[in-house]
């Protein structure tokens, strides 16, 4: 008698994705390797290339139908090697070794709360609003490590003395990617649909610029994007206070 294939259980998984998630593991692979090289510039930009498999594997995955349990879990496997491990790797043996004890630890942390961002994200998939993310995704924080090592790999400097504002940046961006703080996704963006000639000005304004000076532009970007979250966060918070302040109107009575 052959055997009832269970309801609701499907064999086998989608191949495209699932490569793409691997390029992605394979670049912090290497960003790692780099690191213990000594060769700060190729692991930075190993980052930001396993950030564009990051980028294309969701984005396949959603187009053509196939996200899945396992694509999730495999993703976010592949992310902490090459989002967690990788930057607070470089990091470390890149600015921070000279602190000692709080050059490890603020590297370990940023690994730690890299994990604890990728866990609570999993678990709040099903319910979260897709526009925003909860806390700083964990790819924005390590590719702002990776252009900060470019950023100053293009001015021609070199991290021989410890860094303070390095230091401050790791406890700053682990505090980020564990706070409720909201970031926006764009995800709806549409840029496939019409859009006004405005927004097509903007983007091929962008990439001129971009292109003209990626290490400098890219790292403005992006720090830009960072302090998003805490800047609309202060924002709503005044907003609200005035708000608060403006005192009730009471309704006229009309005396007899």
């Amino acid at each position: 008698m052959p055997k009832r294939r269970k309801a609701g259980i499907r064999k086998g998984i989608h191949i495209i994705p699932n490569l793409f998630t691997t390029g992605n593991l394979f670049c912090g692979f290497l960003a790692i390797i780099s690191t213990f090289k000594e060769r700060p510039f190729y692991a930075a930009v190993s980052i930001l290339i396993a950030v564009v498999f990051d980028q294309l594997d969701g984005k396949i995955a959603r187009l053509a139908g196939a996200s899945s349990r396992f694509g999730i879990e495999y993703d976010s496997l592949a992310d902490l090697v090459s989002f967690g491990v990788a930057p607070a790797l470089l990091i470390y043996y890149w600015a921070l070794k000279g602190f000692g004890r709080l050059g490890w630890l603020a590297a370990f942390l940023f690994l730690a709360c890299g994990a604890l961002r990728l866990a609570r994200f999993n678990v709040q998939t099903a319910t979260a609003d897709p526009k925003y993310y909860t806390g700083l995704p964990i790819p924005a924080a390590a590719t702002l490590i990776a252009l900060t090592v470019l950023l100053y790999h293009r001015l021609g400097e070199k991290l021989t003395t410890e860094h303070i504002a390095i230091l401050i940046m790791m406890y700053g961006l682990s505090f980020l990617m564990v706070s409720n703080i909201r970031y926006p996704s764009f995800k709806e963006l549409g840029l496939i649909r019409r859009k006004p000639f405005s927004v097509l000005v903007f983007v091929v304004s962008s990439i001129v610029v971009i292109v003209a000076e990626p290490e400098i532009m890219l790292f403005l970007f992006c720090s830009a994007y960072v302090l998003l979250g805490p800047l609309n966060l202060i924002y709503r918070w005044r907003k609200i206070k005035a708000l608060k302040a403006i005192p009730d109107e009471k309704p006229n009575t009309i005396q007899g």
